[in-house]
C-alpha cells in the first residue's frame, strides 16, 4: 500500500475514533455509567455467548458465500481464507464512510490469494447484490405489512430516515445490476480497477492496456455467464443471505431475553432492528456511529424501557459491531503483516 493510501487509511481511522468518542459521550450523557453497567450485569452469560456467536456467524457467513461462488468458477481461495476476507471487509467497511472501503480491500486480498481480478469482481459484486437485495426485501416487507407499528416506534423523523435508507438501498441494487450486466459500465470499471492495481503495485504498466482490458472482459463475462446459467447457486446465496441478515436482526432479541425481559415478540424486535439497520446503512458516517445509537434508543424505548434500553444498546451494538471490528483488525494484521512474511 503506497504512502497516499496509508495517509488516507490513517485519516479514516482518526475520524472513526473521533466519532466513537462522541458516540460514547452521547450514549452516557443522560444516564450514568454506573447505572448502565448495573443493567448490563443483568445479562445472562449464556445469552451473551449466543449473541457473540450470532455476530461471528453474521460476518463469517459472507466468507462462506464468497468461497461457495469462487469454488464454482475456478477460484483458488480456501474456506478459511474467504472467511478471513469477510472479516477484513467488515473492518474496512466499518471505518470508511458509507462502507466504501470494504470491497476494494477484499478484492485486493482475493487477488493476493491467487484469484483473478475478473472472477473476484464477479463474486464480490454478486455477494453485494444479494446483500442489498435482501435488505430491500426486508424493508419493503416491513413497509407493507408493519407500516403503522413502525411509525409508532420510530416517530416521524426516524421513519423518514428509514424511507430514505430504503430508497438509497433500492437505487444501489439497480446500480449493481447495471454494473454487472452492462458491458460499457464494466469496461469503465475495469479501467479503474487496473489503475488501482498499478497504484497498489500488484501489476505493472507493461503490455498493451487494450489487450489486458479485453482479457479481463472475456474472463469477467465468462464468469458472469456461468453464474447466470447456474441459477441454483444464486438461489443458495440468496437464501444464505436471508439467514445471515435474519440472524443479526434476531441478535437484539437474544439480548432482550438475556436481560430477563419479556412481552415483546421476536418478530417485533427483528423488524425494529432491521428498520434501524436499513435507515443508517447508506449514511456517509464510518460505521454509522452516533446515528445508529440515537435511532436505536428511540426505536426500542418502549421495548426495553428506559432502565434497560441504553444497556441493551451497549451490548447489542458492542457485540455486533465493535467486537467484530476488533476481530477484523486482528485478522487483517495477521494476514498482511504475519502470514505474508511466512
Amino acid at each position: 500500500m503506497d504512502i497516499k493510501k496509508q495517509k488516507k487509511l490513517f485519516f479514516n481511522v482518526i475520524i472513526f475514533l473521533a466519532i466513537m468518542v462522541f458516540t460514547i459521550w452521547f450514549v452516557f450523557r443522560d444516564e450514568g455509567v454506573e447505572a448502565v453497567m448495573t443493567a448490563m450485569k443483568q445479562m445472562s452469560f449464556v445469552h451473551l455467548l449466543l449473541a457473540v456467536l450470532i455476530a461471528l456467524f453474521f460476518v463469517g457467513a459472507e466468507g462462506v458465500m464468497i468461497w461457495y461462488l469462487l469454488r464454482s468458477i475456478d477460484g483458488t481461495s480456501s474456506l478459511l481464507s474467504c472467511v478471513s476476507c469477510s472479516f477484513i471487509g467488515f473492518l474496512f467497511s466499518g471505518i470508511t464512510p458509507s462502507a466504501t472501503g470494504g470491497q476494494p480491500m477484499q478484492l485486493y486480498y482475493l487477488k493476493k490469494d491467487g484469484n483473478s481480478w475478473s472472477v473476484s469482481s464477479v463474486v464480490l459484486m454478486t455477494v453485494a447484490l444479494m446483500y442489498k437485495l435482501v435488505i430491500v426485501l426486508f424493508g419493503v416487507g416491513i413497509l407493507i405489512f408493519w407500516h403503522e407499528p413502525l411509525r409508532g416506534y420510530l416517530g416521524k423523523g426516524y421513519y423518514r430516515l428509514f424511507l430514505l435508507g430504503l430508497a438509497l438501498n433500492s437505487l444501489l441494487v439497480v446500480g449493481l445490476l447495471m454494473v454487472m450486466f452492462t458491458p460499457s459500465v464494466i469496461r469503465l470499471l475495469s479501467s479503474k480497477l487496473e489503475w488501482l492495481a498499478v497504484r497498489l503495485h500488484l501489476i505493472r504498466k507493461a503490455g498493451s492496456k487494450q489487450e489486458r482490458l479485453d482479457r479481463f472482459m472475456e474472463s469477467y463475462q465468462s464468469a458472469l455467464a456461468f453464474l447466470k446459467d447456474h441459477k441454483g447457486k444464486m438461489i443458495v446465496v440468496l437464501l444464505g443471505t436471508v439467514m445471515q441478515r435474519a440472524a443479526v436482526f434476531a441478535l437484539t432479541y437474544v439480548v432482550y431475553r438475556g436481560m430477563g425481559l419479556s412481552g415483546a415478540s421476536l418478530t417485533t424486535v427483528m423488524w425494529l432492528q432491521a428498520a434501524v439497520y436499513i435507515a443508517v446503512d447508506m449514511l456517509p458516517i464510518p460505521g454509522a456511529q452516533g446515528i445508529t445509537e440515537a435511532m436505536y434508543r428511540r426505536a426500542f424505548l418502549n421495548i426495553f424501557t428506559a432502565g434497560h434500553v441504553t444497556a441493551s444498546m451497549c451490548i447489542s451494538r458492542g457485540v455486533s459491531f465493535y467486537l467484530m471490528i476488533v476481530v477484523g483488525l486482528v485478522v487483517t494484521l495477521y494476514q498482511f503483516f504475519i502470514k505474508n512474511k511466512e
